[in-house]
């Protein structure tokens, strides 16, 4: 490993799949001046081997350097090189901050929100995943991660003709959106922001594009979206993984406008059992890693590797991220 820069080191909270820590946590190392040698700066010159250690572990937790705005982080984004992807068709209220750094979902801290890959519920989702700690949890707070393809293998060992239907039938997702912004709801992307237009025939057109009916409303929108797989073979790695939004949506899709028990069904319109539903949670629950945010830490993560949730919080607390194709 490039041990003169980075330091590979083990935190309580890390858990061990066939021998790989997840997540993996890199430091700086303590001999070498890091006046000298920026994040961005190191990411570019050891990008192959950081490309290798991601792969392996699934996610990244940068700890210890000085990243210290939106600006340092968005320029630790920029130096990966990867494509930036627009937020449409995703569900959370977020905000622009600089470059290609957003505010991570805004809604309130005694909100927790579930269990995602990022945007499954759509074709096009990002690829990885940027979150920084801009300011560190009054408490709680953390982002818990968890493997998808552990999820996959607990799920069909215990349900397996669950796991089978899911399989075959893929999932249909359902959200009715406002005209604007609701951010009082972990959900409350209003249609415009949502097809980033406030013209109803061009949100059309983007929904067409994603594979998503419409259905307007006096006051919004009705979006179908499915059926969509719920399960993904991830080629990289060569196992099948969890890619799906539907423990977030049958337990976390709630406001107003909506009631999470109709927010997801199978492809064929039948409802989730939800026995079945809960456990996945619980699975969920057990097998993830919560590991509590410092300020300046970057977490990276393979969103076709990984979902990823918030806990509830007592502010303050700001946490950017930034969505990569």
């Amino acid at each position: 490993m490039p041990e003169n820069l980075l330091t590979q080191v083990v935190i309580p909270q890390q858990k061990l799949f066939n021998g790989v820590p997840f997540p993996d946590v890199l430091c700086p190392n303590p001999n070498v001046d890091h006046t000298k040698a920026k994040l961005p700066q190191i990411i570019k010159e050891q990008k192959p081997w950081i490309g290798s250690v991601l792969h392996q572990s699934g996610a990244i937790l940068f700890r210890g350097f000085p990243v210290n705005s939106a600006s340092d982080f968005n320029d630790v984004v920029e130096a990966f090189g990867y494509e930036e992807l627009p937020y449409v068709g995703g569900a959370a209220p977020r905000t622009n901050v600089v470059g290609r750094v957003f505010t991570s979902n805004e809604s309130p801290p005694d909100q927790k929100i579930p269990f995602h890959h990022e945007m499954a519920q759509v074709p096009e989702y990002p690829s990885k995943l940027f979150f920084f700690c801009d300011v560190e949890p009054g408490s709680g707070g953390e982002t818990p991660i968890v493997l998808s393809h552990v999820v996959y293998e607990k799920m069909k060992n215990k349900y397996p003709e669950f796991v089978e239907r899911l399989e075959e039938h893929g999932l249909i997702y359902v959200r009715v959106l406002g005209e604007d912004d609701d951010p009082s709801s972990p959900i409350g992307r209003g249609w415009k922001s949502t097809f980033l237009t406030k013209d109803k025939s061009v949100a059309e057109e983007r929904a067409a594009k994603l594979g998503m009916k419409l259905e307007w409303m006096e006051d919004g929108v009705k979006t179908v979206m499915g059926p969509i797989p719920g399960i993904k073979f991830n080629q990289e790695r060569q196992q099948k993984i969890w890619f799906n939004s539907m423990v977030a949506a049958y337990t976390g899709w709630k406001d107003a406008r909506n009631d999470p028990l109709k927010a997801v069904t199978f492809g064929d319109g039948q409802p989730l059992p939800a026995e079945v539903v809960h456990d996945c949670l619980s699975i969920l629950e057990d097998e993830s890693v919560a590991i509590p945010w410092k300020k300046g830490d970057v977490l990276l993560i393979d969103n076709l590797a990984v979902l990823h949730s918030r806990r509830s919080f007592i502010p303050p607390r700001r946490v950017l991220a930034s969505l990569c194709k």
